[in-house]
Order: C-alpha cells, then structure tokens, then sequence
C-alpha cells in the first residue's frame, strides 16, 4: 500500500458515510465528512510548507478537529506529537524544543505565551479550540478536501509520544506505522470489534490510550465513537443505553460504581468494559461484576509498545493480572541482574518484542541502546512475574522496587494486602531513605468512605502475615493519592513528600 497507515485506518472509510462520531451535542460526523475535513487539514498543512518526516506538536482540549489532525498528518506523512493540555508553557519549552517540531498548534488562550517559544526556535503557530473554532480551521475552509495521500514505508515515523517522565526528562518514543497498525488490528480482533460496535470514548487524547487504543481499534473496525470532551458522570450514565463497548481506566469504573443510577438493566446490553493505565483493584472487579454481570478485561501496555497483553475476550478473566501476550507479542521475565529467562511464578524484569514495540527513543541512542535489546526486546522497567496458568502479573515498576538491608521488597505484595484491611479503600508503599537500612518501606493508605481504619490492628496483621523485613516502618493516612491524567498513583510526589522521615 502507499500509506499503510492512512490507507488502512482512514483511506479506506472514504466512501463510507457510515457515523463514525457523535457528538455530546447531539451532531453526527459521517466517515466521509471527518475524511473531507482531515483533506482540507491536510492541505493547509502542506500549503505552510510541512513537508513528510515533519513534526506537528498538538496542545489542545480533545475536539473532533484534534483526529482531523492527527488524521491529515498521516496522509500527509507528518509526525504526530500528541501534547497534556496540562503541561505549563516552562514544560512546553522542552517539548517543542527537543521533537523539533514544525509546527505547533494550540488553544487560542494559550497563543500569547506560546508565540515567543514559536518565536524562539522559529516555528510555525496555529490555533484550535474545542468549540471547533481557530487559525487552523478557518484556513482550512478555503483549501480543497481532496488531497493526494503521501507515499510512506511501514518503518517510517508516524507518531512522538513523549514518556511522563517521573524520573528525569521525558523521553519522546517513536512508534512506526507498524507499531500503530498492528496494534490496532490485533486488539480489533482480538476483542472482536465489528462495524456494528459503537464506543463510548471519554478517554483524553493526548495519550495512547484514548488515541491509539480506543480510536484506531473503532477506525480499523469501522465502528462509531460516542466522541465525550472528558469524564462525567452525567453524560456516562445517559449515553451507556447506545454503547456496546467502554474503555476507561481504574476512576472511571469506581466513580460509576458510587452512582446509584449505574446498575444492571443500564448497561444489560453492553459486550465490553476495558480498563487500563493503571491498575484496576481487585475489590473494583468484584464489585463491578456483582453489580452488573460484566468481568471487566485488563489489559497492559505502555507509550513505547502500545499493548502488550490483555485478558481473554472468551474465557477467565483473573483479577489482579493483565492476562497473556497478544498475538504477535513475544514476553519474557528476565533477571535484572543477569539478563537470563527466569522460572515461572519468579518475579523479574518484563521484557517485550513485537510489531508493536516502538523504534526507541527520539535523540537519545544510548538510552535506547540500554533498553532496546540487539534481538528486539525492550526492557520495560516493569516488574512482574508469569504464573502456573500463563496469567501474567504487574508488581510494578522497577525504580519502585525497594532494597531494604540488602533485602528486595516489591510494594505490590504490601498494597494487595493492606487493600484487603477493614477501612482501607486503596493504598501506596514506597521506600524512603534510612539511615540503617538504606531505604525503608512506608505505606500511604486511603480509608474507604465512612470508615476509619484500625492501624494497630493493620499492623498487628501485618506481622502475622508478612516477614519481618517487609513490614512498613510507618502508617500513613491521607484523602487520596496523587494520580497523572491516566490514573496512575504519582508515587515520585510520594516519595519528595516523606523522603525526610527517618534521614539521620
């Protein structure tokens, strides 16, 4: 094919005047019409000079026009760079700075502060807002729908997704036209999405997972997106009855499991609910399942390989794992300290290869070097271990693993048991610097509504269930967790909270 991404996403719905997105404004976008828009996008694109292999940076509230973008830059071969909304104009800096971008596009408030980082590394500034107005859009109305679809290989760059950077700075993945493509047909398949599916979308846009998971599994499929700007209760529970499928992270099922307008006969003719980008509690899946029938799908992924593995479709779903590999997916658990395979139930470092693993890091060779192996695997920096069963388990990432008088500790086996404690709803352990031990575990808990968790007898349980050198040196209880847009618990801010605790 000439675009294998655009031809086979896009392309290929030209003629289709199928819905392919409603809006929460009670508008319908056919597949011709979002095509007709992102050929006109296309060609204001072109007609500023962006030429294939070009960096279009995107900071903007979700809108329709926001996937006519990233649509038009892949007919036109530009690299997509998806930007948090939330990001400040000091983070903006490196970002647009480091991608190298072309262009950037962004909310029209934002466009003073913006214009003197344009300015300054001399590119080029556009805006868009979510009520679909701005520079990009009116420039776009003069320019014509059909647009000659740019040539481009399977290996070219398709898309920069920069990592969230807890550790350091962000590092921008590159992922392919593969890397997209594969993904998107192996879980259309493999969670058997037909063009009869209609989606209820209210994931950002900014990450993987409402773009390159929700969006183009619909896109390859043929489905329709119920296309919301965020999450809200209200506009959930009203357009569930039209749904036949849901992806969301952990908040999204624990806010609906807290409305009692959510039950049963509402979501009766539903086929799927996914949940990723952090984990999802056990308690959540019993609760959800009780309530209405449906065993929520786990899945596990990252910015550099878009997913990995996921939860059957047909057949067990265990709670508390992400299932096995998808197709095409090859996953090991290896020693941290060797490199070498290690035995079943062991935990290690998860390392992935596939179609969907991403090109490596943009600039930065050696880091790609250290995690992208000479044979295709990456090294995820994720912890986890593969049981009797094949059910794969994430005990998490390798920077939260805590060595503790020489003794490793991994904080996923204190949160599941502290999670099953009277009163407690969820909790965090990290380690924290010790004079004696070096690090030292602590744990951060979040009492469930209307009770008060008895900390000496958490405590007492902890000592009759858990060796001595695990057992956390202090008990803290706080109103929630820090989480980032996706719903991962910040453990970094944790740790800048209490690293004074016990400093000598």
């Amino acid at each position: 094919m000439k675009n294998p991404l655009y031809d086979n996403l896009f392309g290929v719905h030209a003629e289709n005047d199928d819905p392919f997105l409603y809006l929460i404004d009670g508008k319908t976008i056919t597949y011709r019409q979002f095509l007709a828009a992102s050929g006109r996008i296309a060609n204001t694109l072109v007609g500023k000079g962006l030429e294939p292999g070009d960096c279009v940076a995107i900071q903007v509230e979700k809108s329709p026009e926001m996937l006519n973008i990233y649509a038009a830059c892949a007919q036109a071969g530009l690299v997509f760079l998806p930007l948090n909304p939330s990001y400040t104009v000091d983070e903006l800096k490196y970002f647009i700075k480091n991608s190298e971008a072309r262009l950037i596009i962004c909310d029209e408030k934002n466009k003073d502060d913006l214009t003197t980082i344009a300015q300054k590394f001399d590119i080029l500034i556009e805006t868009l807002n979510q009520d679909s107005t701005g520079s990009i859009i009116e420039k776009a109305k003069s320019s014509p729908e059909g647009f000659e679809t740019v040539a481009r290989s399977k290996d070219d760059l398709a898309a920069l997704l920069y990592t969230s950077g807890t550790t350091g700075k962000s590092k921008g993945a590159m992922l392919t036209q593969t890397n997209l493509l594969s993904n998107g047909n192996v879980l259309m398949t493999e969670w058997q999405f037909t063009n009869n599916d209609v989606l209820l979308h209210a994931l950002p846009l900014f990450h993987t997972h409402g773009l390159f998971v929700a969006t183009n599994v619909m896109l390859a499929a043929g489905g329709s997106l119920i296309f919301l700007p965020k999450f809200n209760l209200d506009d959930i529970i009203k357009n569930l009855p039209k749904s036949s499928a849901m992806m969301g992270v952990p908040t999204f099922y624990t806010r609906l499991l807290a409305d009692n307008r959510f039950n049963r006969k509402l979501v009766k003719h539903m086929r799927l609910f996914v949940s990723g980008s952090a984990p999802l509690l056990s308690e959540t899946h019993i609760q959800f399942e009780k309530l209405t029938g449906h065993r929520i799908l786990e899945r596990y992924g990252m910015t550099e390989t878009n997913m990995n593995t996921s939860n059957p479709y047909k057949g067990e779903r265990r709670a508390g794992t992400v299932g096995f590999p998808l197709p095409g997916v090859d996953l090991k658990i290896t020693s941290p300290e060797t490199g070498k395979e290690i035995s079943v139930d062991e935990i290690g470092q998860i390392e992935v290869r596939g179609p969907n693993v991403f090109k490596g890091y943009w600039k930065m060779p050696e880091k790609t070097k250290a995690e992208l192996r000479e044979n295709g695997f990456f090294i995820t920096g994720d912890l986890g271990k593969i049981d009797n069963d094949g059910y794969i388990h994430i005990v998490g990432r390798d920077k939260d693993l805590i060595i503790s008088g020489g003794f490793n500790i991994y904080p996923k086996e204190l949160e599941v048991f502290l999670d099953k404690q009277l009163g407690v709803l969820e909790s965090a352990v990290i380690g924290v610097p010790h004079g004696d031990f070096g690090e030292t575990p602590i744990a951060i808990i979040v009492p469930s509504s209307g009770l008060q968790p008895d900390l000496y007898k958490i405590e007492k349980n902890i000592k009759k269930s858990i060796a001595r050198y695990k057992h956390p040196s202090k008990i803290i209880t706080v109103s929630e967790l820090p989480r980032n847009a996706m719903g991962k618990v910040q453990k970094n801010l944790l740790r800048n909270k209490y690293n004074f605790l016990f400093k000598k």
